[in-house]
């Protein structure tokens, strides 16, 4: 069974960040190289362990003074959470969730689709996935062969090094991926840069180009598939990445490539992972120890006693607990958990109506006698509400804390490998179209829904539904709309879309997020997307 890396990632991060310090103007940068990570720090040869730990770590916590301290200045603890915003810019912008309370920073111009480059959250993303490639850059600089010469650094640490050197050039180009998916564009900075040079801006084609030359560049550094410590990067995690921006290279690129996308579907399926015993094992407090812990093909680590903060599975678990039906004993929080401060759209629960789902285990849609529509956003018991992530174990344990959980957030698992199979297939990517439609199979056959389907049911429409009922709430939606052609213009409205009650056409520019006002500031290279 794979280890917790999350054990010395709160003593890693809170090394790391105490050296790091982020300007004003928002310049992501370390303050100089040769007092930043110097000699003293790595005398101990375990240090080059912790540090790449706290690179990780940035992925879930923001500070260290606890979750609700920021390290980025200016900018507030939960609009800068990485795997938060993500889930506020790929699904609270789309057709799955509302958030209840809109005064919370940012959020009403999100989820009603009327954001500005003066949002938090934009800013928090941008900001947060620039200091992991900050982090990232810093460990490269650290560990060239001239520096661990001068340090007498031994051949067993030097070993581990090669692999841990892959896995920062990996995080590096996730974020990347991120910002080529989000933003269009990024500030590009290597290791191979001089500590707080002015950077020059990549567009969406260069990120592409770069994102698939270091992945393919560090393949045979990172381990094998599944082989690597829980919460760590290994061949799978490049293989996923590939799989994502081949699905989505028309969008970046112009240019189609389905056949590479399968190409690395098929890798990931013959890479030793399984779908979980249960749909629920992905999403309970010992994900990281049933067995999900061999479909999550990377997760975002949360532990509700070392790695405190306001993430994604936090937010959700705490945020679905219904203002009617406090139902927060039942999934592992406090009872009435945060009041109903999430719900879902019609759309989404409307995909779930029909005896077809009925009995579906992906379904935890709880409805009473709630209307299924929302008026009123401020009126928390209008709207279904679902219970998909819980703070219990799979053995019906509670979690550590009933407010911060141990629940894992699933960044890549293996049920989207065999959707995006299937879509690829479908788009002209080759592979079979037998074994598309048992992929998909698996999935309902895994939740015990008797309803499979046929060859000739399985279409892109009908794909894009299924997406929505086996990754609801994973930071997808958006990317998947956009990829359909359905995110921007008015060929599908969602309720509030726009900030209609029943949903309106919104403008082309909108697939992109603004370059956020602040960040244009600290970079005179950096220019607006059309249409901010």
């Amino acid at each position: 069974m794979k280890k917790r890396i999350k054990n010395i990632s709160v003593l890693s991060l809170l090394m790391l960040f105490t050296l790091f310090s982020c300007t004003d103007d928002l310049n992501i940068t370390p303050n100089d190289d040769d007092t930043l990570l110097g000699e003293d720090l790595f005398e101990n040869e375990g240090a080059y362990e912790q540090v790449i730990a706290g690179v990780y770590a940035n992925l879930a916590l923001t500070g260290t003074e606890g979750a609700g301290n920021s390290n980025i200045d200016g900018i507030d603890a939960g609009t800068s959470q990485f795997g938060r915003v993500l889930l506020y810019m790929q699904t609270l912008s789309a057709d799955q969730m509302i958030w209840s309370y809109e005064n919370d920073p940012g959020t009403r111009e999100i989820q009603r689709n009327i954001w500005t480059a003066q949002n938090p959250l934009i800013l928090g993303m941008f900001s947060r996935t620039h200091l992991t490639i900050a982090f990232a850059n810093n460990f490269l600089r650290e560990t060239t062969d001239e520096k661990l010469n001068s340090r007498g650094v031994s051949d067993a640490t030097r070993a581990d090094i090669v692999e841990y050197r892959a896995e920062a050039r990996l995080l590096r180009a996730l974020s990347y991926y991120y910002m080529m998916d989000l933003f269009g564009k990024a500030n590009f900075v290597t290791d191979a840069d001089a500590i707080n040079s002015l950077p020059p801006v990549y567009d969406r084609a260069q990120l592409f180009d770069f994102i698939e030359s270091e992945l393919l560049a560090i393949e045979s550094d990172l381990v094998p598939a599944g082989s690597n410590e829980y919460g760590r990067a290994d061949r799978g995690v490049a293989h996923m990445i590939l799989a994502k921006i081949y699905l989505n290279s028309q969008v970046y690129t112009g240019s189609d490539r389905y056949a590479d996308c399968m190409n690395y579907c098929q890798q990931l399926l013959n890479s030793g992972y399984s779908l979980a015993n249960e749909y629920r094992h992905n999403f309970l407090a010992d994900n990281n120890l049933n067995s999900a812990n061999n479909e999550i093909i990377f997760p975002i680590v949360s532990d509700g006693s070392t790695t405190q903060n306001f993430g994604p599975t936090t937010v959700m678990i705490n945020g679905s607990v219904g203002s009617i039906e406090v139902n927060g004993a039942e999934v592992g929080v406090s009872e009435g958990g945060w009041g109903g401060a999430l719900r879902v759209r019609r759309e989404f629960a409307e995909l779930w109506q029909g005896g077809d789902f009925i009995d579906d285990d992906r379904n935890t849609i709880i409805s009473g006698n709630r209307p299924i529509g929302i008026v009123d956003i401020s009126d928390r018991d209008t709207g279904f509400i679902i219970q998909k992530y819980a703070n219990v174990t799979s053995t019906g344990a509670s979690g550590i804390d009933q407010t911060f959980v141990d629940t894992d957030f699933p960044l890549f698992r293996l049920a989207d490998v065999n959707l995006m199979y299937a879509e690829a297939h479908l788009r002209g990517g080759g592979g079979d179209l037998s074994t598309a439609v048992d992929l998909v199979n698996d999935l309902r056959t895994r939740a015990n829904n008797p309803n499979l389907i046929s060859s000739n049911e399985l279409t892109l429409p009908f794909i894009l539904d299924e997406r929505s009922r086996e990754l609801h709430w994973e930071a997808h939606r958006r990317q998947d709309l956009i990829r359909f052609g359905l995110y921007t213009g008015g060929n599908y409205n969602w309720a509030w879309k726009g900030n209609g009650s029943s949903g309106i056409a919104i403008p082309s520019h909108l697939n992109l997020y603004p370059i956020p006002s602040l960040s244009l500031s600290s970079n005179p290279n950096l220019t607006q997307n059309p249409g901010y």
